[in-house]
């Protein structure tokens, strides 16, 4: 099954040897599907809809957080316990971080 991996917080604390080794632990698994870091919140644009169905396009996240959404990967696993392991393994979910797991429904 397929997983959505989020990862939120202070991810610029890890170094660039442990998102490697880490990248390079997935595809050795052979469990990489997807996975990319995010730029910056500042470049982000939110869009939404009002009650009057007008569409609304502003500037960066529509709400301050303390843990910014700075990347993702896609895993694909037995089951929740293999990818909350994985998850685990993130250096995303240390110095502050934590990892959000997600199942991805396929529909086909």
């Amino acid at each position: 099954m397929k997983y959505l991996l989020l990862i939120h917080g202070a991810s610029d604390a890890c170094t660039l040897q442990e998102w490697a080794d880490y990248d390079k632990s997935l595809r050795d698994a052979g469990i990489h599907v997807d996975g990319n870091p995010l730029g910056e919140p500042s470049l982000s644009t939110t869009v939404h809809i009002t009650d009057g169905g007008e569409k609304v396009v502003t500037d960066g996240p529509y709400a301050e957080a303390r843990e910014v959404l700075g990347g993702y990967y896609i895993i694909d696993v037995p089951d929740l316990d293999a990818a909350t392991d994985w998850a685990a393994r993130c250096p995303g979910a240390r110095y502050g971080g934590s990892m959000v797991v997600r199942p991805i429904i396929e529909y086909t």
